[in-house]
């Protein structure tokens, strides 16, 4: 697992060494009551560092995408973290040669995350949490460390499901993660003594999951420490099919935080365009896709070309 590890590590430098641009993502759960009062220093130190992305103040935490040379992505971070709620604030990294986002977005939100369950407060005690060498032991051998089989629950939505999964994962096919509760609460009795882990894109989602089933009874849940970025970067895609979808112009990166591209993500409705979708004349770049196409109920399918190079 070490060599494992250590090959892993030496990838990645080499990858970031080459690349123009450093993408991050990152979150914390802390009280943060002066969204109103920081949101303008967030602008500005943005707008000065030519950084693109998305950034969500709220009051209970923050969350960033951001992409931007190295030195001004570092030179951001330092700053974020004289504020002392935010010292310790842990950070994902791929990169790219062209920055992830497009424009610069400063936003207040009442959640990091849309679940309205208010009793679930991230701050007050995380959930308890895998990291990803210890997951992928656990999947290698079937079992945790008490000998419980472990079983994957997604709690993304379901059109990023289909981009890219675990193994043998608990899909509920949701539409949006505020459904999410209504869902898990019908299935607790059929994963009785089992260890079930959570996992999301970089951690949000799962981590909020993880304490609410706790609270409604599961006996033994887990989070996937920092999502599937953090075991893309540790680990490399073990018990993974496909790639993982992420909200930015890339679409999806692969086990390698490269950027894959086969897949892309409509302008209009935000789903995933597969290859063969692309080829449809209801895929209009920046327009529309065959899933949110006004004539999509009439038009013929799209021709599959998929044989023609082998």
């Amino acid at each position: 697992m070490q060599a494992n590890t250590a090959l892993q590590a030496e990838a990645h430098a080499a990858i970031a060494a080459a690349a123009a641009h450093v993408n991050i993502a990152a979150y914390k759960f802390v009280t943060f009551d002066n969204i109103e009062e920081m949101r303008p220093l967030y602008q500005d130190i943005c707008k000065r560092l030519a950084l693109k992305g998305t950034i969500l103040l709220t009051p209970e935490g923050i969350n960033m995408f951001l992409s931007g040379p190295r030195s001004h992505i570092d030179e951001y971070l330092a700053w974020v973290r004289q504020d002392a709620r935010f010292a310790d604030i842990e950070v994902k990294e791929s990169y790219s040669e062209e920055q992830s986002h497009k424009r610069m977005l400063v936003k207040i939100k009442k959640e990091i995350i849309t679940m309205r369950m208010p009793l679930i407060q991230p701050e007050k005690g995380r959930a308890p949490f895998v990291r990803p060498a210890t997951l992928k032991r656990w999947l290698d051998e079937g079992v945790d460390d008490d000998g419980r089989p472990v079983v994957m629950m997604e709690t993304r939505n379901a059109f990023e499901v289909d981009v890219g999964t675990f193994e043998n994962t608990l899909d509920y096919r949701i539409d949006k993660f505020s459904e999410f509760p209504e869902v898990v609460a019908q299935h607790r009795e059929e994963l009785e003594g089992k260890t079930v882990v959570t996992f999301c894109t970089g951690g949000i989602r799962c981590e909020k999951a993880a304490i609410h089933m706790k609270n409604i009874g599961y006996e033994s849940v887990y989070q996937l420490d920092g999502g599937i970025l953090k075991y893309f970067e540790e680990v490399g895609g073990a018990h993974y099919k496909g790639d993982c979808f992420v909200f930015d112009y890339r679409t999806a990166l692969n086990p390698q935080l490269e950027a894959t591209v086969t897949t892309v993500q409509c302008f209009a409705c935000r789903a995933v365009v597969t290859p063969r979708d692309q080829l449809s004349p209801l895929y209009v770049y920046e327009k529309s896709c065959p899933q949110c196409h006004p004539e999509r109920d009439r038009a013929p399918a799209a021709a599959d070309n998929s044989a023609g190079a082998a």
